[in-house]
Order: structure tokens, then sequence, then C-alpha cells
């Protein structure tokens, strides 16, 4: 059974730090996509940042929302399988549930392939 477990959110103050893990066990493919979500209530789903996982010898490409870009970052540990997401500059309109997902899809520009698992999100929180 695959198990996909989300970590470190919480509270935050405007301008802070914090670094979102997101451990995949179980998982029998060796490349897939991997992706953080996030969402607030009223408001669709959205897309925060996603990296290819495929292994050595592959182009493992990034892609941010907008929003994102130069402040959000995400890594992984492709033998541990463990993906991170590390948020620098945190404003309160980053406040919301992260979901972290993964694909079976070899690069994550291959659309065709759903977000098959999900963890069950971990809340962050941005407050003045």
């Amino acid at each position: 059974q695959v198990k996909v477990v989300e970590s470190g959110g919480g509270a935050v103050e405007v301008g802070g730090s914090l670094t979102l893990s997101c451990r995949i066990s179980g998982y029998t493919f060796s490349s897939y996509c991997v992706a953080w979500f996030r969402q607030v209530p009223g408001k669709e789903r959205e897309a925060v940042a996603s990296i290819d996982s495929a292994g050595v010898g592959y182009v493992n490409r990034t892609t941010y929302t907008e929003s994102a870009k130069g402040r959000f970052t995400i890594s992984k540990d492709y033998p541990k399988k463990t993906f991170y997401l590390q948020m620098n500059s945190l404003k309160p309109e980053d406040t919301a549930m992260y979901y972290c997902a993964a694909s079976s899809a070899d690069y994550c520009s291959d659309a065709t392939h759903p977000f098959r698992y999900w963890g069950q999100g971990i809340q962050v929180t941005v407050s003045s």
C-alpha cells in the first residue's frame, strides 16, 4: 500500500520559513512525479510545485506556480523517497492546507498520468 505522509507544517510569521516534507512509502515505480498542492476553503486546489522523480541519468525538472517562484524550492532525496518544499519569505496568502501527491508519470510534464496518491494534508498558517 502506498503511503504519502506530509510533515513540517505549522504557524509562522510573515517573512518566516518552513520546510515541508513528504515521505512516500510502498511505491514500486522507478520514476514518478511528485507535486505539492495547496487549497483554502472556497478556492480551487492549486499546484504549488512539482519535481520529476526519475532515476539518475534522467532530467529532473521542477515547476512552480507564479507566486512561489523565487521563494519556494522543491527538492528530493530520491533513494529515501522523501520530497521537500522549502518555503521562504512566507506571506499570508501562502496560508493553506498543503498536500503532497504523486503520479506514475516519468515526468511531470506528462499530463496523462493522474495524481493517484495523496497525503492527508498539512496546515501552513502565515500571520503577522
